[in-house]
C-alpha cells in the first residue's frame, strides 16, 4: 500500500472508526456498555504498520491517541476525560518544572511517542530522558518517534483503562530501558512503582513520590491527583 493515500483506523479492514459511534445511537453503537474506550486492530496480513503507515494514520486520526505494540498491532485511545486530563497535566507540570530548575534532561507530556527497541511504539502520560541520551539523537531522529525508550515514564489510570493492561505496558518499558516507571491509579488511590532488578512497589495513597536516583531531587505532590 502506497503511504502517500490517506489513511483511517481500520480503513478498508471492515473495521469501524470509533469517532462514528459520537453520533451512533446507543443500539446502534457496539461499543455500547464497554467501558474501556481503548480498541486494539490487528491489521495484518492486510496492512505491514510500518513506522512510514503509522506516522501517517497519527496525522488522519489527530482525535485519537495511537501506539503500536512490538506485534505491530494498533491500539487506537480515545480522549481521557476532564479529571484524568487534570491530574495528568498537574503531574507532567511538576515533572517540566523540576527539569526546568535541573536542566538534567529532557521532559515530555502525553503526545510524545518513543519507537522501542522491540518495534514498539508507545506515548506514556508523561516521559522524561537523560540529557546525554538525548543529545545522541539526531535532529531528524529527534523530529520523529525517538528511537529509544524514556529513562523515566509515568502512566495516570483513567476510569477506562485496563489496569493488567497498564501493568504489561510498564514491565514492557522495564524491559526496554527504562529505570523508573510509575502507575498511579486514582480509583483505587494506589501507586505502582517499577525499577529494573526489583519487585513492583505497591504503596497506598502516598501524599509524595521521590523521584532520586533517576530522577535527582525530583518530589511528585500527588495530593492534587488524590483530591
Amino acid at each position: 500500500m502506497s503511504t502517500s493515500s490517506p489513511l483511517a483506523v481500520g480503513e478498508g479492514l471492515g473495521v469501524r472508526d470509533p469517532k462514528d459511534y459520537n453520533s451512533a445511537s446507543p443500539s446502534s453503537n457496539p461499543l455500547n456498555g464497554i467501558p474501556k474506550a481503548v480498541i486494539s486492530l490487528n491489521l495484518r496480513p492486510s496492512l505491514e504498520l510500518t513506522d512510514e503507515i503509522f506516522e501517517q494514520l497519527c496525522r488522519q486520526n489527530p482525535e485519537l491517541r495511537l501506539e503500536r505494540t512490538a506485534k505491530g498491532e494498533l491500539v487506537a485511545m480515545a480522549p481521557v476525560g476532564s479529571e484524568s486530563s487534570r491530574q495528568n497535566l498537574s503531574l507532567s507540570a511538576q515533572l517540566w518544572q523540576w527539569n526546568r530548575q535541573t536542566q538534567l534532561g529532557v521532559a515530555f507530556d502525553a503526545s510524545a511517542g518513543f519507537a522501542l527497541p522491540n518495534g514498539a511504539i508507545r506515548s506514556p502520560d508523561a516521559a522524561w530522558i537523560a540529557k546525554e541520551r538525548w543529545q545522541q539523537l539526531t535532529p531528524e531522529q529527534r523530529r520523529r518517534f525517538a528511537p529509544l525508550c524514556p529513562d523515566f515514564v509515568l502512566e495516570l489510570r483513567s476510569p477506562s483503562d485496563d489496569l493488567a493492561a497498564l501493568q504489561a505496558k510498564l514491565q514492557e518499558y522495564l524491559e526496554n530501558g527504562s529505570q523508573l516507571g510509575w502507575l498511579i491509579d486514582p480509583e483505587s488511590q494506589r501507586v505502582y512503582v517499577y525499577r529494573p532488578g526489583q519487585p513492583v512497589q505497591v504503596l497506598e495513597r502516598p501524599a509524595y513520590l521521590e523521584g532520586d536516583p533517576v530522577l535527582p531531587g525530583f518530589v511528585a505532590d500527588l495530593t492534587l491527583v488524590w483530591e
